[in-house]
């Protein structure tokens, strides 16, 4: 019995072994080291997840029991103001000034701002200060600016509005759907804008909304064309009457006369803007030479004077060249004209002086090239400067 007893773990080891020896010899003996491998990783995972979550509830159960009952069931509301700096700086890690205020990002506007125009101001220079178009400015502020950007003065209240768009005045019988698309817009663009104060249920039919006329409505995204001040197209030596609208300055039709030789020479003595450039956007279609009082004005190619004298839309003493070949050129803000109705210049002739009349900031001559179908961009027909 003894023999028996001291055996068995030997006899135990041994069938192990033998049992692993013989795994071994059946190639088993890599899976084997792979399951042993795996039967470990997993029970160390066990083991170090039933730690950590032994490790949690004892830091839970301490918190817990340190803590004061009142502040488990109230909320504790802390005056700032009245924190010691020094205690607070005495915490440990890094210091830091409260912020009182926090800083709000701006939003965008829903209602018109006002703004007064000031001292050296221009169209694209406020549509910049707030990113928005530039027609977008004169066609919020027509009563003002009546879509002419020379009409800019300072000490003007222009409306500015939150967004792209135009700004419409209600009349009685007017209709939603016709205003809508008159702008270029859906009706539900106009109504569904909160800066309009409009309730929806209470427009009723839009073809005759309950609108009271005189609300100025903001229309986001509207646009329209501009109410034309400038001189018309077509204002030949055979067609004069069409300058009939312009003024008095308007001719009677002429036969004959110089002829343009199709190049351009630069009107005025200085070759550089002063005021505003070619920009059919804000309806300017001409440039702004600059120049001082009583400087000579020079036809930019030969033809024949087509209107001579005031203009009743803003550009105050002014000339029209027909060149004859199918372009003319207008001159305005004139002091003095030197040159009228049906007389022939040649290629550089004086025709009058720089001023300021009409609606102008100052000195310049208002120089425009045109045909009987557009107006064209100065710079693409002078020299180079």
């Amino acid at each position: 019995m003894n023999n028996e007893s001291n055996e068995s773990p030997n006899n135990s080891y041994g069938f192990f072994a033998r049992s692993i020896q013989k795994l071994i010899q059946m190639g088993l003996g890599e899976s084997l080291l792979r399951f042993a491998t795996a039967v470990l990783s997993v029970t160390a995972i066990v083991i170090v997840v039933w730690l950590i979550q032994m490790f949690n509830e004892t830091v839970a159960a301490t918190l817990v029991n340190a803590a004061p009952a009142s502040s488990v069931s109230e909320n504790v509301v802390v005056d700032v103001n009245s924190l010691d700096h020094v205690s607070i700086s005495n915490i440990n890690g890094v210091e830091r000034e409260a912020q009182i205020h926090t800083i709000i990002p701006s939003r965008p506007r829903q209602e018109i701002e006002k703004y007064v125009v000031q001292e050296g101001d221009t169209i694209f220079g406020i549509s910049q200060k707030y990113g928005l178009d530039p027609e977008t400015i004169l066609w919020a502020n027509y009563y003002t600016l009546l879509d002419d950007p020379h009409s800019l003065k300072p000490g003007q209240e222009l409306s500015i509005l939150p967004m792209n768009g135009t700004y419409h005045e209600w009349h009685a019988g007017e209709g939603l759907n016709g205003v809508a698309k008159y702008y270029g817009v859906n009706p539900e663009d106009i109504i569904n804008f909160a800066g309009n104060k409009l309730d929806p249920a209470l427009v009723g039919d839009f073809s005759s909304p309950n609108i009271k006329p005189g609300t100025w409505l903001i229309v986001p995204g509207g646009r329209r064309e501009f109410v034309s001040w400038s001189a018309p197209l077509g204002v030949t030596r055979s067609n004069t009457a069409s300058a009939r609208v312009l003024g008095q300055g308007w001719c009677d039709p002429i036969d004959g006369g110089a002829i343009g030789y199709g190049t351009f020479v630069w009107p005025a003595n200085k070759h550089f803007l002063s005021g505003f450039d070619y920009s059919p956007k804000t309806n300017h279609w001409g440039i702004d030479i600059a120049g001082s009082e009583g400087e000579g004005v020079y036809a930019t190619d030969a033809g024949v004077v087509v209107y001579s004298g005031w203009n009743e839309y803003g550009y105050g003493s002014m000339v029209m060249i027909d060149h004859g070949n199918g372009f003319q050129s207008l001159y305005a803000h004139l002091s003095q004209i030197y040159r009228f109705c049906g007389q022939s210049v040649g290629q550089g002739e004086g025709i009058g002086a720089i001023g300021s009349t009409g609606r102008s900031s100052g000195p310049h001559l208002h120089f425009e090239i045109m045909t009987a179908t557009y107006k064209s961009n100065p710079w693409d027909l002078l020299p180079p400067p």
